[in-house]
């Protein structure tokens, strides 16, 4: 626990990029009409939740308005009113909003991070970018390597920057590589890796990312990694949500 706690804070301090550290700290000082009033958290944003994770979701980057406002991953925004949605509703998490970093939202045995921890321009890191980001997703891996079971990625480029990152922790990937696509499923040296659409707007507003269809790639990768859910049928019978 420390050491992530360590991690998060060293993330939070990175300034490696400077097109992403002018972005965030701009977007912070001229704010969003509708949150004139908030102070913007305007620095990298690190994962979320509990060091012993089996399941991790993998995104693409903060938000501007979202994460970039509150300094939680997937929070403050459309697309993690909808991830969180799905997460509470397969029992992974203590309510179905995010909205403050302090809201008191909890995930049971899932971890939510990204490949790039600031807020891009246009929602779009270059690959330089990317790469040079990528040092920190190898680390929390290998932080969370005794508990992972599981890596639920959502969309083409998250898949793209975690593939190299699982190699460089240690874990053997296939070449060629597998390519991404929604509910593709690959096994790693003893985790699993899940494909899933990204939960942009533009997905879910057209309905090529459903609810349904999020649940289920969920909900599959945490029966993979032996997570029960905090479901009401769980507390009833006194099983715990890590079965």
């Amino acid at each position: 626990m420390d050491a992530l706690a360590d991690l998060d804070r060293r993330i939070s301090g990175c300034r490696a990029c400077p097109r992403l550290v002018e972005w965030r700290e701009e977007v912070a000082r001229t704010k969003r009409a509708a949150f004139a009033d908030w102070t913007y958290w305007g620095r990298p944003v690190p994962g979320f939740g509990p060091a012993d994770a089996r399941m991790l979701i993998v995104g693409l980057a903060p938000a501007a308005h979202g994460g970039n406002r509150t300094g939680r991953m997937f929070t403050g925004d459309r697309s993690g009113d909808v991830l969180y949605q799905a997460l509470y509703d397969i029992g992974l998490a203590s309510q179905s909003t995010a909205l403050t970093a302090d809201d008191g939202l909890e995930l049971y045995g899932v971890r939510v991070t990204s490949p790039v921890h600031c807020a891009p321009p246009a929602n779009k890191p270059t690959p330089g970018e990317r790469d040079t980001c990528r040092p920190w997703l190898v680390q929390e891996l290998n932080l969370l390597r005794p508990t992972l079971r599981t890596v639920v990625v959502l969309g083409a480029f998250g898949w793209q920057a975690a593939l190299p990152a699982f190699a460089e922790a240690g874990w053997s990937v296939p070449r060629p590589r597998p390519a991404f696509g929604h509910g593709v499923r690959v096994p790693l040296d003893g985790l699993e890796l899940f494909g899933c659409f990204h939960v942009s707007q533009r997905n879910t507003f057209t309905g090529k990312l459903t609810p349904q269809m999020l649940r289920e790639v969920l909900g599959t990768a945490a029966k993979a990694a032996g997570l029960r859910g905090r479901t009401a049928e769980n507390e009833a019978t006194g099983l715990p949500y890590d079965g």
